[in-house]
C-alpha cells in the first residue's frame, strides 16, 4: 500500500540518554474507540490526575491495526505522573474530518477506564499539530496547555501550497518526455488506483523534468534550468521537492476523492492567483473551487483563534520545506497574544520536525511551568531552558532564535 508517513526526526538515542532513570510502574489500557480508533492509555502508578494526549502525524497509507505511538516525550511525562494517551485516526492522509471526535472519544474511554482527569494537556507534530489546534477548540475537558510541534498551524490553508506546486510542476514541465503526471488540479484522476500512477512514477517523471535523483552535475542544462524555476516560484527547499510533489499528488487527490472528505469537490483552487513569474501566470491551468466543497475543506479544519485559557507553546523548524514555518503566522495572528508563544529553531539544514532532544524537552517544561506559575514564557526563556537542560543533560544543541521573524504566508503562498 503506497504511504507518505511524516516521521518526527529528533534522535531516539539521544532522548533516551536524556530520560535515563525514568522507568516507572504503570497501567496500560489498549482498545478501539466506537469509531474505531485504535487507542493507546498508559497511566503512571502515582498518577498526578493529569492527562498528556498525543496527536500523530500524517499517515496516507491504510490504517496500521497496532496500537498508537504515545510519543517521544511520553517517558519523561509519565515520570512526572502524567497519564498519556493517543488515538490513531479513523481516516487517514488530512484526517482532521474525524480527528475531533477522534479526541473526543479518546477523552469518554479514559473517564470510562481510569477517571476524569483533572487538566488536559494536548501535543503532536505535523499534522498532529493541527489536530492539536483542533482539540483545544474542542469540548474535551479542562484542556491547559498545548504543544503543537512543525505544525500545519495555517490548516485548510495549507492545501493552496499543494496545490500550487501541483500546477506549477506542470505548467513548467508539461512538454517533457516522461515528465506527464495525470490529474492535474485534483493531484490524480479520479478512481486511480496504485497500479495507476506509484511514488516510483512520481519519481520518474520528476527525475524526467529536473534530473532530481542525479547530483547536479548530472544533470542536464535543461533539467537544471526547469528545477531553478520551480524553486524559485515555489520557494521551495530542493531536498524537499519530491516529498512536497508526493503530498501535492497522492495528498491531493485523497483529499478531493474520499467520499468521507470532499467527496469530489474542488475544495482549493488558484482563480486569479499571481505567482510572480508572467510565462507562469499566462500558461498555468486555473482551478475553481466548489462553494460546497471550499467550505467544507474550510470547516475541517482552519483555526479560530478561539482558545479560551489554554496556554500554547507551538514551535517550528526554519527550513521546513514540507510545513513551512510561515504556517505559524496565520495561527500566532489568530490566537490571542497572552495565550501563545511561537519559538523557532533556526537550522543550518533544512528539515521536518528535526528537533533536538533538549530543544523539543525544553518546549514541554516551559510549557509546564507556564501553566503552574502563569508566567508566560518568551523565545529566549525557551532557550535558556533548552540550554540548561543541555548543560546537565547533553541532547544539545540548542538553536531557539529569539531574533527570527515569521515571514507572512502570504509571501510563501500567494492569497486566493
Amino acid at each position: 500500500m503506497r504511504k507518505l508517513v511524516i516521521q518526527i526526526l529528533c534522535t531516539g538515542a539521544l532522548l533516551a540518554q536524556m530520560l535515563v532513570g525514568f522507568a516507572h510502574a504503570s497501567t496500560v489500557y489498549e482498545g478501539e474507540t466506537d469509531g474505531g480508533a485504535l487507542i493507546k492509555i498508559e497511566v503512571p502508578e502515582a498518577w498526578n490526575g493529569g492527562l498528556v494526549i498525543y496527536n500523530h502525524g500524517f499517515d496516507l497509507g491504510a490504517i496500521v491495526p497496532s496500537p498508537p505511538s504515545l510519543g517521544p516525550l511520553s517517558a519523561l511525562q509519565l515520570s512526572q505522573g502524567y497519564a498519556v494517551a493517543a488515538s490513531s485516526y479513523r481516516q487517514n492522509a488530512w484526517a482532521l474530518y474525524k480527528t475531533k471526535n477522534d479526541l473526543l472519544n479518546l477523552v469518554d474511554v479514559f473517564k470510562e477506564e481510569f477517571a476524569e482527569p483533572s487538566e488536559i494537556y494536548l501535543h503532536g507534530f505535523s499534522l498532529g499539530g493541527i489536530v492539536t489546534a483542533q482539540g483545544i477548540e474542542a469540548n474535551l475537558g479542562n484542556v491547559v496547555g498545548a504543544y503543537p510541534a512543525c505544525g500545519a498551524m495555517a490548516g485548510s490553508r495549507s492545501w493552496d501550497g499543494a496545490i500550487d506546486a501541483r500546477l506549477i510542476y506542470d505548467a513548467i514541465c508539461k512538454d517533457v518526455t516522461g515528465a506527464f503526471i495525470p490529474g492535474g488540479g485534483t493531484g490524480l484522476p479520479e478512481r486511480f488506483t496504485e497500479s495507476d500512477f506509484t511514488e516510483t512514477d512520481l519519481a520518474l517523471a520528476a527525475q524526467a523534468c529536473f534530473g532530481i535523483l542525479a547530483p547536479p552535475a548530472f544533470r542536464t542544462p535543461d533539467q537544471a534550468s526547469r528545477l531553478q524555476r520551480f524553486l524559485d516560484v515555489t520557494q521551495l527547499p530542493e531536498n524537499f521537492v519530491l516529498t512536497d510533489l508526493g503530498f501535492a499528488v497522492f495528498g491531493l487527490s485523497d483529499l478531493i476523492y474520499d467520499k468521507k472528505k470532499l467527496n469530489g469537490k474542488q475544495g482549493m483552487g488558484n482563480i486569479g492567483v499571481t505567482y510572480n513569474d508572467p510565462e507562469i501566470d499566462n500558461e498555468i491551468e486555473r482551478v475553481a473551487t466548489h462553494p460546497g466543497g471550499k467550505n467544507r475543506h474550510t470547516k475541517n479544519f482552519t483555526p479560530s483563534g478561539k482558545v479560551r485559557d489554554v496556554k500554547i507553546i507551538s514551535t517550528h523548524t526554519s527550513g521546513d520545506g514540507l510545513v513551512i514555518v510561515e504556517q505559524q503566522q496565520p495561527y500566532r495572528d489568530s490566537v490571542p497574544a497572552e495565550n501563545i508563544t511561537v519559538a523557532v529553531v533556526n537550522e543550518s539544514v533544512e528539515t521536518h520536525c528535526g528537533f533536538y532532544p533538549a530543544e523539543l524537552t525544553a518546549g514541554w517544561e516551559s510549557l509546564r511551568a507556564w501553566v503552574a506559575t502563569d508566567i508566560q514564557p518568551s523565545v529566549a526563556a525557551i532557550q535558556g531552558t533548552c540550554q540548561f537542560l543541555e548543560a546537565n543533560f547533553g541532547g544539545g544543541p540548542c538553536r531557539y532564535d529569539p531574533s527570527f521573524v515569521i515571514p507572512n504566508m502570504d509571501g510563501r503562498v500567494p492569497p486566493r
